[in-house]
């Protein structure tokens, strides 16, 4: 890459459509397998159904697939990912968190000013504000939250903020 940076991961925070469509890709030019929550594999399968409904029909990985539980860590040389389930979004989602460096990979769990949508199969409302509130909102407040579209944002932004959360 231009950069020097190759990767040598490849995790998803969940497996909905638009977030499984490089899997593949990245699997075989990089040889690395797939990372996801342990409660995300029907999502995960359903994918490329969905991708037909859509019009956008690809290739779903076919590799070795390792499931995530809470409280996993990832290595990253000296540093480490903590895995932390936050269903709602999707049955099995997963955010990793880096305590260290505080921040969060939110994937579709909490955006800035918004929150992830619970209207696609296995979403769930009540589930999602469980995950935001008692996962995410115990986390300190300056912790940059990464969210899977969007820009950045902070944990205590969305607390004061978020007109889904706020109050």
């Amino acid at each position: 890459m231009a950069q020097g940076l190759h990767p040598n991961l490849l995790l998803n925070t969940h497996c909905h459509l638009d977030h499984v469509f490089g899997n593949k890709w990245v699997a075989e030019h990089y040889g690395l397998e797939l990372q996801m929550g342990e409660y995300e594999l029907k999502t995960f399968q359903f994918a490329p159904e969905s991708g037909m409904r859509w019009s956008m029909p690809f290739e779903n990985y076919a590799g070795i697939i390792k499931f995530l539980k809470e409280g996993d860590l990832i290595q990253l040389g000296g540093d480490s990912l903590e895995v932390i389930f936050t269903p709602g979004h999707s049955p099995g989602h997963v955010v990793f968190y880096s305590r260290k460096d505080g921040f969060v990979i939110g994937g579709d769990v909490l955006f800035k000013l918004g929150v992830g949508r619970t209207d696609l199969p296995g979403g769930d409302t009540g589930l999602l504000m469980r995950s935001i509130i008692e996962k995410l909102f115990t986390m300190p407040d300056e912790t940059l939250v990464f969210p899977g579209h969007g820009e950045p944002t902070t944990i205590g932004y969305e607390k004061n903020y978020n007109p889904f959360l706020a109050g």
